[in-house]
């Protein structure tokens, strides 16, 4: 009985002890709340276990919730087999790794799409131990598309009483529904009656993700002409939210006109007579509105904003209004400017146009021109500046002052405002021959010469040619004259000596000038007894223009008698000394050289031109004598 009693306690203190085992020993599960990941990723769902106290294989389950709440089984594995249930939507994108002792194992999804967004429960069971179940839901995200964003193309009245439409936003293909907010340069927009409504549409598309719009309507103002608007995208992504903003846009806004400006465009600066002068007026206002010019109480034709006046002058002064009309409120606005032409009258001259007058005689011109501005007043003579001032003053007056003066007056402070007038001055006296350039003579042939002779004077002198041998014809080739000077070209044949004199002559007196031509014939003596043979030359000439003592002028008359007189002294010496050698048989001479010698000519130079090959000018002395060329 004993024995029996010890038997039952043996099993009663073994059951008892399986008892207490089994309450000591338990399964504890560790698993996140949630796991996030990108549509189409790889989703990994850890499950963390441990028992206590128990040596037996553990069986690990797991389950998924569908959308229904309805809990179905997924997966199954122990030590030694691993199941995933078939006809389900994880059959081939799942799978566990850590079966066996190992206390973590992870469910493995591949390809995350949408519907996989689901709650999974990891159930571990110990047998001896017990089971446990951890759960974690899965979160799947997608980025929406680029937003776009598009204003409206129409123009926005401030004057519109309900809100306008400003523009439209769009998100697509975003999971979860993205957000849009608007803003207003860095301000966002809230929905406030009356002045500010946001309307958003959500679509949700079959595959699971969503499109939002989003419609902004505003009551604008004049300020928002210079706005820029845009919308902001918010979404969530793994771990945390990201945000998008679109392009910026701006609006075109209607406001009324209040206020005008009107100014001169062209010309910049001072507006003179002749210019064409362009008036413009713009509006405070969008958009500008039409606009009507007046001038001087007169309604012009205008292109758009732009009235043009051609050919301005000094009656073109007073005032433009330029007049808006606003076709929304049907308010008119005006505007208003001056305008000033400056002017520069013709310029008037005292005397005016011809101007006669006496030798010695003076004269005082003037020149003015009436401007609105001030003036600077030039003379000028043949292009060269002769006076400044408005008063020209000619004293003692001589032929060299004749001509045209030509008066200048320009306005210095404004370019292009000039005038200018002319006088003709005339001075009265007998001809003067100018001894210049133009009284010249000119070997055409051995035997023909031109003579000129130029003559000035007031009236016009008129030039007559005479010859001292009457059988020489002069004859005129070349006439030309003006006012008040006049030149005269004659041809003359040269058979003998003679004298062309030009004379000139007018109402007040005459002057003449006269030409002294000598013919030459040079020979050479055939005679044995003779040191020099005699060969007959052709006739050659020598032209000797002679001055008249009354042509030289009063200041060098002095100067000029001297140095004759040193010359003719020193032609004298010269003579006689050739003069000797003849006689003493030292020089050789023709018969002609001795004709040369009974005729001096005391009274001019002579320049012998020789017709020979080679030009040879002989300077013969007062008494007729030729020098060699070492003599000269």
């Amino acid at each position: 009985m004993v024995l029996r009693m010890n038997a039952f306690t043996f099993v009663g203190l073994f059951l008892l002890s399986l008892t207490w085992k089994a309450a000591w020993a338990k399964v504890e599960v560790n698993m996140e709340d949630r796991v996030e990941v990108f549509l189409g990723d790889t989703a990994q769902i850890t499950c963390m276990f441990t028992v206590s106290d128990s040596h037996d294989d553990v069986i690990i389950q797991w389950y998924m919730i569908t959308k229904t709440n309805v809990r179905l089984r997924i997966y199954y594995g122990d030590s030694t087999i691993q199941v995933v249930d078939l006809g389900g939507q994880f059959t081939d994108k799942i799978s566990v790794n850590g079966m066996g002792k190992s206390s973590e194992v992870v469910l493995t999804i591949r390809d995350v799409a949408l519907e996989d967004e689901l709650e999974f429960i990891c159930q571990v069971n110990g047998l001896s131990a017990g089971n446990t179940e951890g759960r974690t839901m899965l979160k799947v995200f997608a980025s929406p598309d680029r937003p776009n964003i598009e204003g409206v193309h129409s123009g926005i009245s401030v004057s519109n009483k309900n809100p306008s439409k400003i523009g439209s936003c769009e998100a697509k293909n975003g999971y979860p529904r993205p957000n849009i907010t608007w803003y207003r340069d860095q301000s966002p927009l809230q929905n406030t009656p009356g002045e500010v409504s946001v309307v958003t549409l959500v679509t949700k598309k079959s595959s699971g993700l969503y499109t939002v719009q989003s419609n902004l309507h505003l009551n604008v103002v004049k300020e928002d002409k210079d706005s820029f608007f845009y919308c902001e995208v918010s979404y969530l992504v793994p771990g945390g939210t990201k945000m998008t903003e679109t392009n910026k846009i701006n609006i075109t806004v209607h406001y009324p006109t209040t206020s005008l400006d009107v100014w001169v465009e062209s010309p910049k600066g001072r507006v003179k007579e002749g210019d064409t002068v362009e008036v413009h007026c713009r509006a405070n206002g969008y958009p500008q509105p039409p606009f009507t010019f007046m001038h001087n109480m007169q309604e012009l034709k205008s292109e758009l904003n732009v009235l043009v006046l051609k050919d301005v002058m000094r009656l073109s002064n007073g005032n433009i209004t330029c007049t808006a009309l606003d076709l929304d409120t049907y308010e008119e606005t005006v505007g208003h400017t001056e305008l000033f032409v400056d002017y520069l009258d013709p310029a008037v001259l005292i005397p005016k146009d011809t101007h006669v007058m006496a030798q010695g005689e003076e004269l005082m011109a003037t020149c003015n021109a009436l401007s609105s501005l001030p003036t600077h007043t030039e003379w000028f003579k043949k292009g060269e500046k002769v006076a400044e001032g408005h008063t020209l003053t000619l004293k003692d007056a001589v032929f060299d002052m004749a001509g045209k003066y030509v008066c200048v007056v320009k306005v210095p402070s404004l370019e292009g405002l000039v005038t200018s007038g002319s006088l003709h001055v005339h001075v009265q006296g007998p001809p003067e021959i100018k001894e210049s350039a133009d009284t010249v003579l000119e070997e055409i042939t051995e035997t023909f010469l031109n003579l000129s002779c130029h003559a000035r004077g007031y009236p016009t002198p008129v030039i007559t040619w005479s010859s001292s041998d009457e059988s020489q014809i002069l004859k005129e080739v070349s006439h030309r004259q003006t006012e008040d000077e006049v030149l005269s070209v004659v041809i003359v044949k040269v058979t003998s000596d003679i004298t062309a004199n030009c004379n000139a002559s007018n109402v007040h007196g005459t002057d003449s000038f006269p030409f002294s031509i000598k013919a030459i014939v040079q020979t050479t003596s055939s005679d044995p007894s003779t040191t020099v043979p005699v060969t007959v030359v052709a006739p050659v000439t020598t032209v000797t223009p002679v001055t008249p003592p009354k042509r030289v002028k009063k200041e060098g008359r002095g100067v000029i008698i001297a140095v004759i007189i040193i010359c003719i002294l020193l032609l004298a010496i010269l003579g006689s000394v050739l003069y000797f050698l003849y006689k003493k048989g030292k020089i050789p001479c023709g018969r002609s050289g001795k004709q040369d010698l009974t005729k001096p000519n005391k009274d001019s130079i002579v320049v012998e031109m020789n017709n020979d090959n080679t030009e040879e000018a002989v300077l013969l002395g007062v008494n007729g004598d030729k020098k060699s060329s070492s003599d000269q």
